[in-house]
């Protein structure tokens, strides 16, 4: 069976765009077009690519393996393309990076930023979203790593290897205009304190929850969040204190305006990478690897 590459392309748009839809716009065809290739393919195949949530299309497990091989197919055929019209191309390292929504952004941005100064130009994709749905990807071979704060559960379905990169204390945070109350008796000061919690599926959380024991602290919980720039705009405005780890404390104090009311070395928290093999060999994650020992 050859593979029919018209169908190939209409799938991995559809597959990015999310709808038949959106994907008839971009491909300037009509939907019913668009769905009758896609059923002549699946029906090629012996097997569904896509399942309906909603309104959306989300792939099946074939369908994200499928997804995986038309990415790399479609990516070779534009560099062909512009060798073939005589443009000189100097072709760049792949590295496909997954960063699990717990993971603070200027984290995930220290602990990547050594493959930006490679010799080896390297062409970075981040993918972010729930660390499950990465080590899905990360399965069919979609990933090349996943950087998150916790270690992969051995009872996890999935061959895949931890690599630690390193951890830092905490640093607790509150708005400049409210940080000279919080500051004073610090972490008394914390005792029914409006705070801002990151959610239980963070490992930053039981930790900090723990700490608050040994120490007879109970906060009064605001609100509680995945996305840490989403966390550091409400303590910015003043909702609450929070904190985040202490190897970026410079970096949230000249982003944000808010100040350090104090820190706690009790309370580690560690960064993994997770990839398909124990023994690293890809260039980018070496460096990574690396720059990991100065940057955490």
């Amino acid at each position: 069976m050859r593979l029919n590459y018209n169908h190939l392309y209409y799938f991995w748009i559809v597959a990015q765009s999310g709808s038949l839809a959106q994907a008839a716009s971009i491909l300037h065809v009509t939907p019913q077009t668009i769905s009758g290739q896609l059923r002549k393919f699946e029906d090629r195949l012996g097997t569904r690519l896509f399942q309906r949530t909603g309104r959306k299309l989300a792939l099946t497990e074939t369908g994200r393996v499928a997804m995986s091989y038309a990415d790399q197919m479609f990516e070779r055929g534009d560099e062909l393309m512009e060798i073939l019209e005589g443009g000189e191309i100097l072709k760049p390292l792949s590295c496909n990076v997954g960063v699990a929504m717990v993971v603070p952004k200027l984290i995930a941005y220290r602990v990547l930023q050594p493959v930006l100064n490679m010799d080896q130009p390297v062409r970075l994709m981040c993918h972010e979203a729930p660390l499950e749905n990465l080590l899905a990807d990360l399965a069919v071979h979609k990933l090349d790593l996943v950087l998150t704060d916790s270690p992969l559960n051995p009872a996890y379905p999935l061959k895949a290897y931890n690599h630690l990169l390193g951890g830092s204390g905490i640093s607790f945070f509150a708005a400049r205009r409210t940080a000279a109350r919080y500051r004073k008796n610090f972490p008394e000061s914390l005792h029914r304190a409006p705070i801002l919690l990151p959610t239980r599926t963070c490992a930053l959380r039981n930790n900090l929850t723990q700490w608050f024991n040994r120490h007879s602290i109970h906060p009064r919980t605001v609100a509680e969040f995945e996305d840490t720039a989403l966390m550091n705009a409400f303590g910015e405005a003043g909702a609450g204190v929070y904190c985040l780890p202490s190897a970026i404390e410079g970096d949230i104090q000249q982003r944000y305006r808010v100040s350090v009311i104090g820190r706690s070395a009790e309370i580690k928290e560690r960064f993994y990478l997770i990839s398909p093999e124990r023994r690293l060999r890809h260039a980018a994650v070496l460096a990574i690897m690396q720059g990991a020992k100065h940057n955490l």
